[in-house]
């Protein structure tokens, strides 16, 4: 089995860190997050950053990035260049004085 992770950390040895973050963990939680930290040769930040910003990575994938077949990629330009259809109530609501507009006008 490789050590090498099965995704790409993106985090450059030589970026500067100049935010901060802070998080309220019980003792086990970590002394957990210590011991995986030890186990993989990292400090208890890199581990922590590490591991959020794959979970992070993880989360965002399909949102990010998304694969179409042909068809599918035919399908989606011709709904990007489709005129909209109409929307009567966002028209109308478009339409109406604004709250802030009437309370204005109140003064």
């Amino acid at each position: 089995m490789s050590d090498t992770p099965p995704y790409p950390i993106p985090m450059p040895s030589s970026t500067t860190r100049n935010a901060k973050l802070d998080l309220r963990l019980t003792r086990k939680a970590k002394s957990t997050l210590r011991a995986a930290a030890s186990a993989s040769n990292r400090s208890l930040s890199d581990f922590v950053l590490e591991s959020a910003l794959a979970r992070a990575n993880e989360a965002l994938a399909d949102r990010r990035d998304f694969t179409l077949n042909p068809s599918q990629w035919k399908k989606f330009l011709a709904a990007l260049d489709a005129a909209p259809r109409p929307l009567p109530r966002l028209r109308r609501l478009l339409k109406s004085p604004a709250f802030f507009d009437g309370a204005a006008k109140a003064k």
